[in-house]
């Protein structure tokens, strides 16, 4: 197992190279010039001026120079500064992304006790009114985009019944987490929902395969009750497909708090990514896109790692 880790992390280290070429390039092959972006037309500066700011910037070297050099800054912590405010990356880093990990972090935990619980519920009380519900939740979890998903709310839930405010995360007087926790509240639905409907599917599933498994009659025929048929049996042994589900969700977890923070105006890494790219600020999006990245390759890396835990075959291949 040690060895089939060590394999996996190594291999991340050309992936992230891949990765970081494909955000560089990409973005320093687009038509906007960050120079016409920094120099604004009110400074009036002249051709020649404009041609040293350039020079001092490296924006003549070739790219590739380039890219080694964005590199080495990368990894030695200079991100450099935003194009817009000049405010250095790694403050804006700082500040939003604690925002972005309280979001993700309690739609995962949400999700994870509610789609668990409700599919084992729905395998074993199954065609009932609670089978029926979870049944629609998961295709409506799956069909519904979350950008979609979000507006509904916002016009319920905000507009309709004023029940919470339709975006931002902190108001003037918020001080505590209590104070600003309804702020959290259609946001961290909007993402729970989507990870609830494949979790109650996938759990369902697996539970009720499990339960025709010849152990399940064995332990009910020795008298056992069906509490503890579900608590020792039918619940440790359906966990281990759903654990890995779940992982293998945590990149649609990132990739969809891009477009929750924009709608709810939440000041996380998604939002700043949104609004760098409209702005072409391209040191902070090249670092956040980086970051998204990196957050993708890490999930993809800890699925691998559950799927060997749960069948040894994958580490033998």
């Amino acid at each position: 197992m040690t060895n089939f880790i060590i394999r996996k992390l190594l291999l991340l280290v050309p992936m992230s190279l891949g990765v970081s070429m494909i955000i560089f390039f990409a973005i320093r092959l687009s038509p906007v010039d960050p120079i016409n972006i920094m120099a604004t037309p009110d400074q009036n500066l002249s051709p020649e001026k404009l041609e040293e700011l350039r020079q001092s910037l490296g924006l003549n070297d070739p790219l590739i120079l380039q890219y080694l050099r964005w590199l080495k800054d990368v990894l030695t912590g200079n991100w450099g500064n935003s194009i817009q405010t000049g405010q250095p990356v790694t403050e804006i880093i700082a500040a939003r992304f604690p925002a972005t990990l309280e979001i993700m972090g309690w739609a995962l935990i949400l999700s994870t006790i509610i789609g668990i619980s409700w599919g084992l519920l729905s395998a074993a009380f199954q065609n009932s009114i609670i089978d029926h519900l979870g049944r629609f939740m998961t295709v409506m979890g799956i069909a519904v985009p979350g950008f979609f998903l979000g507006i509904i709310v916002i016009q319920v839930f905000a507009y309709k019944l004023e029940w919470f405010n339709p975006g931002g995360r902190i108001y003037p007087g918020e001080y505590t987490f209590f104070d600003r926790a309804p702020n959290l509240v259609l946001p961290v639905l909007t993402l729970t929902f989507g990870l609830i409907g494949v979790l109650i599917r996938y759990t369902r599933n697996s539970a009720l395969d499990v339960m025709a498994k010849d152990y399940i009659k064995t332990a009910r025929s020795k008298g056992i009750s069906e509490r503890q048929v579900y608590l020792r049996h039918v619940l440790r042994n359906s966990l281990g497909p759903v654990l890995v589900i779940l992982v293998f969700r945590l990149p649609s977890l990132v990739g969809g708090s891009v477009l929750v923070e924009t709608i709810f105006k939440w000041p996380g890494i998604g939002s700043t990514i949104v609004t760098s790219i409209s702005s072409s600020d391209y040191p902070v999006i090249m670092i956040t896109s980086m970051m998204v990245a990196l957050a993708i390759l890490v999930a993809s890396f800890l699925v691998d790692v559950v799927k060997a835990i749960v069948d040894p075959r994958i580490r033998l291949s």
